[in-house]
């Protein structure tokens, strides 16, 4: 066990997070296995919708096939290069993933809702032109997305897909008993399977979810959309005008689940058991799979937990990991 902070610590959080109950579990067939040639899309599409930083202007992914890697191309910045798709673009990611590379103006906002799909739907390879660094938001996750891909189709390119998982368990250790680890499956399946738990002081409160990862239960995750307080909600409306971010963020009641402190204030989807459980799978397919999209050798498998954590937990995470060799290739 390699452990970024107190290992006995770790313990005690882990027996937090046992004491939640599992909301749901999804789990691929025994006989399933992930399709064994590196894919790129067969043909191109585009996504249209309204800023997520400027709800006044419309924004346009536009997505190619790419055999090579993931890549973002700003088509406004003629003299820039493609920011790749990489832990080791990462700008910030205090609130979303924000990739930058070259020019301090080359990058991207909020790219996690499109990156997830690299592992999500096995997609290795594309290259999504953009003309703005401010990537559209859906009133159903990231759905148009996903559609998109699907009715594009995959074709296969002439390498095999080569899988990754990590050389002994990795756990970091983040604020608020937030933790995020990941071990090497004991089963030999070429498979990435997730125990996310969250917990909120609002009515989203506990939620606690088991899958393994393929493209139909990440295509049943990527229907949930983001998540506020309504606190949060409340300022965008009132002194957060005072800031462009925030006045002219793209949040409406149909694109965001709000939350107040005992109930809902726009309409919970995704029940199960009379329970929304929109929170807890946005933050699994649309944020920490994002952030382990961003390894950009090949596809992973493991086993990845995760309670309380967020953005900058899995980023700090990926990054720890890279920078300290600890990948390992599968035969």
């Amino acid at each position: 066990m390699i452990c970024f902070g107190d290992e006995e610590e770790l313990f005690r959080r882990q027996e937090a997070m046992a004491k939640l109950a599992v909301d749901q579990t999804l789990f691929a067939p025994e006989d399933w296995a992930p399709p064994p040639f590196r894919r790129t899309l067969a043909q191109s599409f585009s996504v249209v919708g309204p800023g997520t930083y400027n709800k006044h202007e419309k924004s346009r992914l536009h997505f190619l096939p790419e055999e090579s890697d993931w890549l973002f191309e700003r088509m406004d910045l003629e003299e820039q290069l493609p920011v790749r798709v990489d832990v080791g673009n990462v700008w910030t990611a205090s609130r979303s993933i924000v990739l930058r590379s070259g020019g301090p103006h080359n990058y991207v906002r909020m790219t996690e809702h499109i990156i997830a799909q690299r592992l999500g739907l096995f997609l290795d390879g594309v290259r999504i032109q953009m003309g703005t660094g401010d990537p559209p938001l859906f009133d159903v996750g990231s759905m148009p997305i996903v559609e998109g891909i699907q009715n594009a189709g995959f074709r296969n390119t002439a390498e095999m897909a080569e899988y990754w998982t990590v050389a002994e368990p990795v756990a970091l250790l983040g604020k608020n008993v937030s933790f995020l680890l990941m071990e090497p499956r004991e089963d030999g399946r070429k498979l990435l399977s997730l125990d996310v738990a969250i917990d909120f002081p609002t009515a989203i409160g506990q939620q606690r979810i088991q899958f393994d990862l393929t493209p139909e239960i990440f295509t049943y995750g990527a229907h949930a959309r983001t998540n506020c307080s309504r606190w949060e909600m409340f300022l965008f409306h009132t002194i957060g005008k005072f800031f462009a971010d925030y006045r002219n963020m793209g949040y409406t009641r149909e694109n965001i689940l709000v939350a107040g402190k005992h109930k809902y204030t726009t309409t919970p989807k995704m029940l199960h058991k009379g329970k929304s459980l929109e929170a807890v799978w946005h933050r699994a397919c649309l944020d920490l799979l994002a952030a382990l999209s961003l390894f950009s050798a090949g596809r992973l498998a493991g086993k990845v937990t995760s309670f309380k954590a967020g953005h900058s937990l899995d980023c700090r995470w990926m990054t720890l990991v890279t920078k300290n060799g600890l990948w390992k290739r599968l035969p």
